[in-house]
């Protein structure tokens, strides 16, 4: 069966003045056109680093990554990075930084009308049309990530990666830009791989949350299958049976710190079964 994007078993080792370290080993992981993947594992577990291999910014040492049957080597418009530092040009306009990644993707395909309507289409996607002049210090933190991500979807990737995109926000703009964020992705249907350290995001947001195991020689530890209806509404799912169990299986997991790899990957309810049972018996 062929994939959207297949990343398979993948081994990344970076070699040092002090020697060599492993950081990943064998992390295989098959991705649908259109999925919303989350990534969570415990801090030097890899997460980056798989982002950074399927973003091309890095080289894998064995396996490959291949998106619509061809495999990644280099960077490339078709993948496009948000960071937690919305890595925002201090001295271009919002509108400007949008207009610096359509241009380096568009110039030749698009007249100057159309990529000034592609400019205010993406950010109106964000809600920033309004700001569409300011300068980046004149609008707050979760103005810029929004700009981030706008910039990000104006390139029309395949592949949206987004590493920890609300780490750095305070509670309410970081629900505000996850909402944002569900509504894109419905309205899109861009495939979407998101590192985050947040549990509940993670449920609220994906439709398969990956668990890394702790590293070195970190890999995939166990995925969680979260069949929650779309669209989502927090408020909602706050008693939600299937969102508390799946939020259940994450925390289990990480809490435990698994050192190996499943043997298989089962469905959110299959593990929720499992360890109830588990934690019943004891």
């Amino acid at each position: 069966m062929s994939y959207f994007l297949d990343i398979s078993q993948v081994s990344k080792t970076f070699h040092t003045d002090s020697g060599s370290f492993e950081a990943l080993r064998d992390v295989d992981l098959k991705i649908n056109q259109g999925e919303f993947v989350t990534i969570i594992g415990h801090s030097g577990c890899g997460k980056s680093t798989v982002l950074n291999l399927v973003a091309g910014l890095l080289e894998v040492t064995t396996g490959g990554v291949i998106l619509e049957n061809k495999e990644i080597n280099d960077p490339g418009p078709d993948r496009a990075v948000v960071f937690q530092n919305h890595a925002l040009m201090p001295w271009l306009s919002v509108y400007d930084n949008v207009g610096l990644a359509v241009k380096a993707v568009f110039k030749h395909t698009k007249t100057k009308q159309e990529m000034k309507d592609w400019i205010l289409h993406n950010l109106a996607l964000v809600n920033m049309t309004h700001a569409k002049d300011k300068m980046p210090h004149e609008i707050s933190g979760g103005m810029k990530q929004r700009v981030g991500i706008a910039r990000a979807l104006a390139m029309q990737p395949k592949v949206l990666l987004m590493d920890e995109p609300f780490g750095a926000l305070d509670a309410l703009t970081r629900a505000q830009l996850q909402d944002s964020t569900m509504d894109i992705h419905r309205e899109l249907g861009t495939t979407v791989i998101m590192i985050t350290h947040d549990v509940d995001e993670a449920v609220l947001l994906s439709d398969r949350i990956v668990m890394m195991t702790n590293g070195p020689a970190a890999t995939v530890g166990q995925i969680v299958d979260v069949n929650l209806d779309r669209p989502r509404h927090r408020l909602e799912l706050a008693e939600n049976t299937q969102f508390n169990h799946c939020r259940r299986m994450v925390l289990d997991f990480l809490y435990a710190a698994h050192s190996k790899p499943a043997e298989s990957t089962e469905e959110c309810a299959t593990d929720i079964s499992t360890a109830t049972d588990q934690s019943e018996a004891a």
